[in-house]
């Protein structure tokens, strides 16, 4: 037969394990948490790969000035003096065709 001491004690276990279950911070949450906190860490990581990229792309931008001129040909259409500059149309070409044989 159990004693009051413990039927008290077994109780309070049941009420803990209870709780650690199915409590507001129990183990469901905290496992949300530990993944939830997993993937900020991944991002943070993107996110400073990409900000190391800036940076370099930056630091080239102030420092090199072949890196200026292509950004100037590529974005701005900047040529230097001397250059001959074709430009091609962007329209669909029209598919030759056999003429129909009688």
């Amino acid at each position: 037969m159990l004693t009051v001491a413990q039927a008290v004690g077994l109780a309070a276990c049941v009420w803990l394990l209870i709780a650690l279950f199915f409590g507001e911070m129990g183990l469901p949450r905290y496992l949300a948490m530990r993944d939830h906190a997993a993937q900020l860490e991944r991002e943070l990581t993107a996110l400073r790969g990409e900000t190391a990229a800036l940076r370099h792309d930056v630091a080239r931008l102030q420092e090199d000035p072949a890196k200026i001129e292509q950004l100037a040909r590529e974005r701005l259409g900047y040529v230097r003096k001397g250059e001959t500059v074709y430009q091609f149309s962007q329209e669909h070409e029209k598919t030759w065709e056999h003429p129909a044989k009688p």
